[in-house]
């Protein structure tokens, strides 16, 4: 895995700048969804793979936890991969599978096939990741359309993972934290890593988040180096996966 040393050269997105990229993905390239969060899931199984779990999943547990929304979904892809690969994955879910948005909900229904234990609400008693039995919380619950503290579900889901103790990988960005502006919501993840997407968010770099956001990682989820510099955007970007799907952020 790659070191970014020269961060200078990669921009930071605003909140109105995601909403434009996820926009021009699927109007002007016809880059489905679907096809993002499998680009999405399939890093964050990866880089839960190699930082957290050795290189070798086969036997160690995996806790998911999962909104309903795009971020939800990403983290459901990551464990059915994790699954496949021979993980002992759980997820727990912030709401029933009719309250899932149309592609998480799919997500979803791969893993009910599959088999994998899936839980609506936080976790009970022991078992899961922790440090004694090693393993690793995925944490998909919110992503950037955070709106204020995480309440009911969400908020027992953030909860439980702060108390388990184990190392937390999050996905785009702590649940809890704005992506766009950086405020920390009661309660929010402290993550151990955090992988964001296509480019970093603002929000990850504001002062106070560090120790929120824990390594920072940047993962592709294949869009077009060019959609940056159309009008609505303006950014020069390059090529930054021409060599890994996943960077480390200094």
């Amino acid at each position: 895995m790659k070191d970014t040393k020269n961060n200078a050269a990669i921009p930071y997105l605003t909140t109105g700048q995601m909403i434009e990229v996820d926009r021009a993905m699927m109007e002007d390239y016809r880059i489905e969804l679907i096809q993002m969060m499998e680009n999405a899931g399939r890093n964050l199984a990866q880089l839960a793979r190699t930082r957290f779990l050795g290189g070798d999943p086969v036997g160690k547990p995996v806790t998911v936890l999962a909104g309903t929304g795009g971020n939800g979904g990403g983290a459901l892809v990551a464990a059915r991969r994790l699954h496949n690969w021979g993980a002992r994955v759980e997820a727990f879910v912030t709401k029933p599978d009719e309250a899932f948005a149309p592609v998480p909900a799919h997500q979803l229904g791969i893993l009910r096939r599959m088999g994998v234990p899936v839980t609506i609400g936080a976790p009970e008693g022991a078992g899961g990741p922790s440090p004694a039995t090693g393993g690793v919380i995925l944490d998909g619950v919110i992503g950037y359309s955070l709106q204020g503290d995480p309440r009911g579900t969400a908020a027992g889901l953030i909860g439980w993972a702060k108390a388990a103790g184990a190392p937390v990988l999050s996905l785009d960005v702590p649940s809890g934290v704005d992506a766009g502006g950086g405020k920390v919501y009661d309660p929010a993840i402290r993550a151990t890593a955090t992988m964001t997407l296509a480019l970093p968010k603002e929000g990850l770099r504001a002062p106070g988040v560090a120790g929120y956001v824990g390594e920072l990682y940047l993962a592709d989820i294949s869009v077009p180096p060019g959609l940056y510099g159309q009008p609505a955007l303006g950014l020069a970007v390059g090529p930054l996966f021409a060599r890994e799907e996943i960077l480390r952020l200094a």
